[in-house]
């Protein structure tokens, strides 16, 4: 193996040069998307209004959410927070490779393989659930919550920190609840998980789905409800059909 006749210390020494170079390489994306302010803004506000393509797609009534800014430093603060999770999203492939790097001279070949797998399908499910995220639970989320009024008397002042806090929170959890089928094939290659299992507790686990999805959108529309949770369920699905290939692979 090409760790072998390493030792501790020279590990060590491999692990800091690769995470200093995973940092140059976040530190540099973040700070082009700290430069390129008005293009990263241009994304991350567009759900806020009814020309963008979610709304135009399902024929929204015009509306335009106006955004206000509280404190001194917050849209700096705001600025430099979002540019940092822009730049780890546009460096998660190169992390991603040197993490890897690092671990599979360790690894047997048909484990580096496998791992190698794991690892891709694992950013790409992570990567599908921010853009579902985008393109569909927060705008739906943002609309409904943004224009919901107790009374005409009362007007809606939102904060840019509340809009930015919840788009990033809720791709976060949008992005680590599309892993569940990179998780629950894990599982199965492990023994742990099978798909009769999954079969026999369905009901139970469309239950757990709605209670998931009532949390990640915080709204009372049933219609809000549904689109998150379907792609939910239609990833529960995918993974008892992943568990099953699973199984039948390692007989």
């Amino acid at each position: 193996m090409k760790g072998e006749g390493l030792t501790f210390w020279d590990h060590l020494d491999v692990l800091r040069s690769s995470l200093i170079r995973m940092a140059v390489a976040v530190a540099v994306l973040a700070v082009a998307a700290f430069v390129l302010k008005e293009q990263l803004f241009s994304v991350v506000l567009a759900p806020r209004s009814s020309d963008f393509v979610t709304y135009r797609l399902l024929g929204v009534t015009p509306f335009h959410l106006h955004l206000m800014n509280t404190g001194l430093t917050e849209q700096f603060m705001i600025h430099m927070r979002t540019a940092l999770y822009a730049g780890l999203l546009a460096a998660s492939p190169y992390v991603l490779y040197e993490l890897f790097r690092f671990v599979s001279p360790g690894l047997y070949q048909n484990e580096r393989r496998y791992a190698g797998w794991i690892v891709g399908a694992a950013y790409v499910m992570f990567l599908v659930g921010t853009l579902v995220n985008y393109f569909v639970v927060f705008p739906l989320t943002v609309r409904f919550l943004g224009t919901y009024q107790v009374s005409p008397d009362v007007a809606n002042m939102l904060t840019l920190q509340s809009y930015v806090d919840t788009l990033l929170g809720m791709s976060l959890v949008m992005g680590v609840v599309f892993e569940l089928p990179v998780v629950c094939g894990l599982m199965g290659r492990m023994g742990l998980l099978t798909d009769q299992w999954m079969n026999d507790y369905r009901r139970h686990a469309i239950v757990a789905i709605l209670v998931v999805a009532a949390i990640i959108t915080p709204t009372t529309d049933v219609f809000t409800l549904f689109v998150v949770a379907l792609p939910i369920y239609l990833l529960y699905e995918v993974s008892i059909w992943i568990v099953r290939i699973t199984k039948q692979n390692n007989l």
